[in-house]
């Protein structure tokens, strides 16, 4: 019978997959998939798991590091999962991506499409997202030696103190990770993260268990915008209205500047927030973001992309394609919000969104007044 583990020595590490693993091939010809492992990288790998033509595994020990290996500059990155290739330099990054698209098109898909242009890196690689979501539980992950395990995976024989702020360990639906800092979202993100989390334990309040579906505080979402704005919106678990007006001005205290406090209550089983009735506790309701010449109104459920800077690049770039000249009818389908149909709307005769959500389309049509723009109009609807 076959070994179900083992290790292979001296596997060259050639591409990415998905996951944030690295592609190598053993000398027998083997495909691995390898967590850990960069580009570049010649490594002893442990497989977990062999079926077919391929294995996975991780990195039991870097023999050669690839040169495109760097240190990550997050302290959460080894447990996080959330950004997968901190470990690879920028640059060959998005030459390996690049690779990634043209083999799911070309060599996988069999679909013809011309010239590949490379892809437009970022020129910001921190601080670069508006919006970021965090998750409230008492079921914090813990960190390598931080007590005894069992040796079943990690329940805990006498747990610390479980509660945490932050994202979920990747493969986990309920073990959140404590986030102190995260570098994909500017300040005042950390801070009033953080502060959300200290206030919490000040006021002595449940976090959520995301197996037993109890406790009291439950989301939180940043949005951070180019003209300065800020909203946060808080989810709790149950309507203490009371509870909720202690946790909001304790808030509004430390950070009187917000433009907007937004809460919610989230009763059901999942985290979806689109049916979901939204409180504005303080300020508009919504921020103001800037595209070119253009301004959105973004409220809490609205869809926007998420690098904004990005966002601008790729409707310029779309624009570019597009070859507009004034006279053309132009299609949005899945418009969302409307963002890109209004920002071609002043180079065409007129453009039409459709989108399945019907709040995302009355966001289109109050940005559509916002703008002055006369020659769009949004429907409500499925696109097939």
């Amino acid at each position: 019978m076959a070994k179900k583990h083992f290790i292979i020595e001296g596997v060259p590490v050639h591409g990415i997959a998905d996951r944030g693993k690295g592609v190598g091939r053993s000398a027998e010809g083997l495909t691995i998939f390898v967590e850990g492992a960069v580009p570049g990288d010649v490594a002893d790998v442990f497989v977990q798991k062999k079926k077919g033509g391929f294995a996975e595994g991780k990195v039991e020990r870097i023999v050669t590091p690839s040169p495109d290996r760097v240190e990550p500059f997050c302290e959460h990155f080894s447990v996080c999962g959330g950004c997968k290739w901190q470990n690879l330099d920028y640059s060959a990054q998005l030459r390996h991506k690049q690779q990634v698209a043209e083999d799911a098109l070309l060599r996988i898909g069999k679909v013809e499409v011309g010239e590949f242009l490379p892809i437009l890196g970022a020129p910001e690689t921190t601080y670069y997202r508006n919006k970021l979501e965090f998750g409230f539980s008492n079921r914090r992950w813990l960190l390598p030696g931080e007590m005894d395990q069992k040796e079943s995976g990690g329940d805990l024989k006498s747990p610390p103190d479980l509660n945490a702020l932050g994202f979920h360990k990747a493969g986990f639906f309920d073990k959140l990770i404590d986030i102190q800092h995260c570098w994909l979202q500017a300040d005042p993100s950390n801070a009033l993260r953080n502060a959300c989390r200290d206030i919490a334990f000040e006021q002595n309040l449940e976090f959520y268990d995301l197996r037993r579906h109890t406790g009291f505080l439950r989301n939180l979402m940043v949005r951070l915008t180019t003209t300065g704005e800020i909203m946060l919106l808080v989810s709790f678990a149950k309507n203490d209205k009371a509870a909720i007006r202690r946790y909001l001005d304790a808030i509004l205290e430390k950070f009187p500047n917000l433009t907007t406090l937004v809460y919610t209550v989230n009763t059901k089983l999942n985290d979806s927030m689109f049916d979901l009735d939204m409180t504005t506790y303080f300020g508009k309701g919504f921020v103001i973001e800037q595209l070119g010449d253009l301004q959105f109104k973004i409220g809490p459920k609205s869809f926007f992309q998420t690098n904004s800077l990005q966002g601008k690049r790729l409707y310029d770039v779309a624009a570019e394609f597009a070859g507009l000249t004034g006279k053309e009818n132009v299609y949005d389908l899945y418009t969302g919000t409307g963002s890109i149909a209004l920002y071609l709307a002043r180079q065409c005769r007129q453009v039409v969104g459709i989108e399945e959500i019907p709040e995302a389309i009355a966001d289109a049509e109050e940005n559509m007044r916002l703008n002055g723009i006369a020659n769009a109009v949004f429907y409500a609807g499925d696109v097939k």
